[in-house]
């Protein structure tokens, strides 16, 4: 059983504040990998939440490798997410406040490992054409990429 299953058994579907870590992973044109999840079917960024005793680098280095099947080359911080708009409510009723760091990252190799329990689809996507199924928390992060990139141009 997982922590947050052990955490879910015991409050609920109630409302938890978790902390993770998510990866903006992007290919040598800077598109940007999503993934379509198995449990939304929306898009998001690679990533999850935070296991006991991990650092946040291990967590978003494990989660991309767990969904995606890819390691990562060095890890760049972006920024910290938390607050009203990174409430999620999934399909099973479960209720979250996500508290997420986020890294820039590029992949060592771009062969995709897909856990169909994760993930049904992975794609890149030109930063100026993301789909508009992103799931809700990805929505404010990704924007402040896009600001990023439009900024230094």
């Amino acid at each position: 059983m997982s922590y947050i299953s052990e955490l879910r058994a015991v409050v609920g579907t109630r409302p938890l504040i978790l902390p993770g870590a998510a990866a903006i992973v992007l290919n040598s044109d800077g598109h940007v990998l999503l993934l379509q999840r198995a449990d939304t079917g929306g898009w998001g960024l690679p990533g999850g939440f935070m296991e006991p005793g991990e650092s946040l680098e291990e967590t978003v280095r494990r989660e991309v490798m767990e969904e995606v099947g890819l390691e990562l080359d060095g890890l760049t911080l972006m920024s910290v997410f938390s607050g009203a708009d990174q409430y999620f409510r999934y399909p099973n009723g479960d209720q979250v406040f996500n508290v997420t760091t986020v890294y820039t990252a590029k992949a060592r190799g771009w062969n995709f490992h897909l856990d169909p329990e994760e993930a049904t689809t992975a794609q890149l996507f030109p930063v100026d054409d993301l789909p508009n199924d992103l799931i809700a928390p990805e929505v404010p992060i990704l924007e402040h990429y896009v600001r990023i990139v439009k900024n230094l141009l």
